[in-house]
């Protein structure tokens, strides 16, 4: 078991208020929207790729926002949210959003019927002048978490995409991407697979391919070690490109882990040499591509498999401008790591 793999409770803690979760809410989704701007402007995925990444994204930040409202009025639970690494909900807050939905129809029948919840704060906040109470709040909050969250959007711990055709210059016929929310990091990852296909329809094959990737590929592992798995597996299918961006963690004010931005964040916001809201989001991009071919097995059931080259490994960091000054100024050797210069994003 690697160090990854211990749970603690930060893995699953509790704000200190509803205040502090209406700022985290807010945090989380400006920190992700700048993510999808900035992996679009800085060329860190091509074209195709970067629809793919911002469909995910949006998966995700649909559910954090189902999070929101279904516990904005409720005083005896809160959202968990893992402070170690991630700065992201839990994973089983996920499982929690499909568990309710699979409920929804049950939950609905024992609701306050909406005209006669409406007719309740129309003579609390008219007739006597007075605030409405919490639970009462909390029944209009159920409501609309239970008649508008889909859950066909809400981001499951394996989010399957679906099989496109590659660009031209891509070096494969096909393309397939998936992503999957890392249960020892509480992280989402986002894969892409460029590939072709020994056949005449690749959709006949196709529930084969999405069994073995949901199988396989559904955590964080060595890349060439996922690679050769997915290509053992599936005799039909050639991979020659697989990339996987690890999104976070997310470095901010709630944030207890020991990782160097993270750290230095805070330092500077005890200090008060940068705001509260000051955050930095860090990006790991792993590819690794098919050199050459060869063959496995006996005479009889011979299977051509590929051969892959060392797995090449990116990092980066996207920050407002005062905490980059601060990066580089506290922190030079990791700044030296990086792919490139930290990317600059709007501060919150």
């Amino acid at each position: 078991m690697s160090i990854n793999h211990i749970v603690t409770p930060l893995d699953s803690a509790i704000l200190d208020s509803k205040e502090q979760y209406v700022f985290y809410h807010k945090m989380v989704d400006f920190a992700f929207k700048e993510l999808i701007v900035a992996v679009q402007k800085e060329k860190i995925c091509n074209d195709i790729e970067v629809q793919l990444f911002k469909q995910y994204c949006d998966l995700l930040l649909y559910s954090i926002e189902a999070m929101r409202v279904k516990y904005m009025y409720d005083d005896e639970d809160n959202m968990k949210v893992d402070l170690t690494d991630s700065g992201l909900p839990n994973y089983l807050e996920f499982r929690y959003l499909f568990n309710d939905l699979e409920l929804r129809d049950e939950y609905l029948g024992k609701l306050t019927p909406i005209a006669t919840l409406k007719k309740e704060f129309i003579d609390t906040l008219l007739r006597k002048k007075e605030p409405v109470k919490k639970l009462k709040l909390f029944q209009a909050a159920s409501i609309v978490y239970y008649t508008s969250v889909n859950k066909q959007y809400i981001f499951n711990r394996f989010v399957q995409g679906k099989i496109v055709t590659a660009p031209k210059d891509s070096g494969a016929d096909l393309l397939i991407s998936w992503s999957f929310y890392d249960v020892s990091h509480n992280r989402p990852f986002i894969c892409f697979m460029y590939f072709n296909y020994d056949g005449n329809r690749v959709n006949d094959y196709r529930d084969d391919i999405y069994e073995v990737l949901k199988t396989v590929a559904d955590r964080d592992m060595t890349l060439d070690t996922m690679a050769y798995t997915i290509d053992r597996k599936l005799p039909k299918v050639s991979p020659k490109h697989i990339k996987r961006i690890d999104l976070g963690p997310l470095h901010n004010v709630f944030a207890k882990d020991e990782h160097v931005v993270t750290h230095t964040i805070l330092e500077s916001i005890g200090k008060k040499e940068i705001p509260l809201e000051s955050y930095a989001f860090s990006l790991r991009v792993n590819e690794v591509t098919s050199k050459s071919e060869f063959k496995e097995g006996g005479f009889f059931s011979k299977q051509v498999l590929q051969r892959w080259g060392d797995v090449f490994k990116q990092k980066y960091v996207l920050a407002p401008h005062r905490v980059i000054q601060l990066l580089y100024n506290k922190t030079p050797e990791m700044m030296n790591n990086l792919a490139k210069p930290p990317i600059e994003v709007s501060s919150l």
